[in-house]
């Protein structure tokens, strides 16, 4: 199957393309944007992988779906376009980044330039309905980018994988942590940032692995 996606993610995943479940994954996403509003814009589904290709990957967020308010979604987890308010859980990932590495809440809720430097803001779902939270699970989306995280952990070394929240931590079984660097947390989200998200550290505890394994830490 033709998926327009990165050429670096397109190899990694070549097998994943060809296989059933992904077949009618695609027939049910491109009969749900024919027929109504779906977010983010079709051309943004893939738009984390364009960004951060696969040869670049260094640090793996790990959301579950994307927003689903009207122009919220640009296609990378926690981030929004630059005009749109910042939704609570990406305003407490600033409060904790402002905490931890002592930088000035943003003006703009893009994250754009973390996936530029090799973070890749993936979700679970990379679709959604229109204020509809998890409407586009269990259609296929969760096998393709369990595939993906399996892709990254066996494929490269030293990738710091950020999960946060009880649906991201089940996914640490996919990661070998000797090969990797896996931090969790609670989630962002405001029910549950208290609980252990803030002071994580997260991102100066990233930055200190990359430059520990030689690579070059993230500008946040």
């Amino acid at each position: 199957m033709n998926v327009k996606i990165e050429s670096s993610w397109k190899n990694a995943l070549a097998t994943e393309f060809e296989k059933p479940y992904f077949k009618k994954l695609i027939l049910y996403v491109r009969e749900a944007y024919r027929n109504r509003t779906i977010y983010p814009a079709a051309q943004n589904i893939f738009r984390a992988f364009e960004l951060a290709p696969f040869t670049h990957t260094k640090v793996l967020i790990l959301g579950q779906d994307p927003y689903h308010g009207p122009g919220q979604a640009d296609g990378l987890a926690f981030s929004v376009p630059t005009n749109i308010s910042f939704p609570p859980s990406l305003r407490n990932i600033f409060i904790e980044l402002q905490a931890d590495v002592g930088i000035t809440m943003p003006t703009s809720g893009s994250l754009d330039s973390w996936a530029k430097q090799g973070v890749l803001l993936l979700n679970a779902t990379l679709t959604v309905e229109p204020h509809k939270a998890g409407s586009h699970q269990k259609q296929g989306w969760e096998l393709f980018t369990d595939a993906v995280i399996k892709a990254v952990a066996l494929h490269k070394q030293h990738v710091v994988f950020m999960l946060w929240g009880n649906y991201a931590r089940q996914k640490e079984s996919l990661i070998d942590s000797e090969k990797h660097l896996v931090l969790k947390s609670a989630h962002p989200s405001p029910l549950a940032a208290h609980r252990g998200f803030f002071k994580n550290r997260h991102f100066s505890r990233a930055n200190a692995y990359l430059l520990a394994t030689g690579q070059t830490p993230i500008r946040w």
